[in-house]
């Protein structure tokens, strides 16, 4: 269960700052170290993942500490709080995530030389003009924290878009999220409160509040794959009396059964919005940090499809059980483009599979 908001104030905001200034004042130490360890254990002076992943944890401390400072200043300026919901004020909001997701995936970029390579539909100037006019529903597998970051920093600088994501609740231990998240719209999902119903009503209200330049953004798998979850999440609907959709869900291996209550309730709450699918691969052994020491993406190329259904054809005057089928087709056809896009790591970089 999560700490109250008050305490996570008090307590974790200060507290990411106190390391941020620590590890700042005892890099050079700390820089020295990690390269006489590397050396001395013969790791190869291009790789030197204990040096590159010190330097990536400065900008992102870095990245952290100046946001909440920002938002600070914000909710000074704002009358301690009180105009922090008009427009003036969630758009230097969305400046600030803006400036911290470029900031982090550029030093992602330069220390672990990783790229994102997005295959996104092929459209005319009149047809793409003709889309900027109109909000988004998007919905992506989920496959570690990191293809939420980049997909929300996609749709704020390549797009213009404002995200509003349906996220885990989790995410509010990290203070620089907590802060900025919870002053713009979105929805937070506690595991232990978990439903296919319990924020479908949350969901449609900001599927509702979309504008020409909104994006919702919701993981209709509920988590990251693990071969538990997916055996598990197959056993949840023969359990519901669904024998047909756990046999579908059995013919896509890489993601888990999609819950279709809150992507569907989306689309119903905002009949203007075309529906953005996602598939991606290059981020699916990163879930832990054990993860990322055992597999540090190095010279890592992330690859990403999109596909655009219009509005006009998202079948939102069908009967609920087309709108599920249409939902598993189209998560039948994520499947198998990721099984044709996984990139294939060199040897000495397999990790074992994860048990669940």
């Amino acid at each position: 269960m999560l700490p109250p908001r008050l305490v996570r104030r008090l307590v974790l905001a200060p507290l990411m700052i106190v390391l941020a200034v620590a590890v700042a004042l005892l890099s050079p130490l700390l820089g020295a170290a990690t390269l006489a360890f590397g050396l001395l254990g013969h790791a190869r002076p291009g790789r030197m993942r204990a040096l590159r992943l010190l330097y990536f944890g400065l900008i992102w401390l870095g990245a952290e500490t100046s946001t909440l400072f920002s938002c600070l200043g914000l909710w000074m300026a704002s009358g301690f709080g009180g105009r922090l919901h008009t427009e003036p004020y969630q758009s230097r909001h969305y400046a600030i995530m803006r400036w911290y997701l470029d900031l982090v995936f550029g030093a992602a970029a330069r220390t672990f030389g990783l790229r994102v390579e997005v295959e996104e539909p092929e459209a005319d100037p009149e047809a793409q003009a003709a889309r900027l006019t109109r909000p988004v529903i998007v919905l992506s597998r989920h496959a570690g924290p990191g293809d939420s970051f980049l997909l929300v920093r996609h749709l704020l600088s390549v797009y213009g878009r404002r995200p509003r994501v349906v996220m885990k609740a989790t995410l509010q231990l990290d203070p620089g999220v907590d802060v900025v998240a919870n002053r713009v719209p979105n929805v937070f999902v506690q595991r232990h409160r978990a439903g296919e119903k319990l924020f479908t009503e949350q969901i449609e209200r900001l599927a509702r509040g979309l504008d020409r330049a909104g994006a919702l953004v919701i993981f209709p798998e509920g988590g990251n794959w693990t071969p538990g979850r997916w055996q598990r999440g197959i056993r949840r609907l023969e359990r519901a009396g669904r024998r047909d959709l756990a046999a579908r869900a059995r013919e896509m291996p890489h993601l888990l059964p999609p819950r279709p209550g809150g992507a569907l309730a989306a689309a119903q709450a905002c009949p203007a919005a075309d529906v953005i699918f996602v598939a991606h691969a290059g981020l699916d052994r990163l879930v832990t940090v054990g993860d990322f020491w055992r597999n540090l993406p190095i010279g890592h190329v992330v690859r990403a499809k999109w596909w655009r259904v219009p509005a006009s054809q998202v079948p939102r005057s069908e009967e609920h059980e087309t709108q599920v089928l249409w939902l598993y087709d189209w998560w039948k056809r994520i499947d198998s483009w990721i099984s044709e896009n996984r990139p294939d790591a060199a040897p000495d970089e397999q990790a074992p599979a994860r048990s669940g």
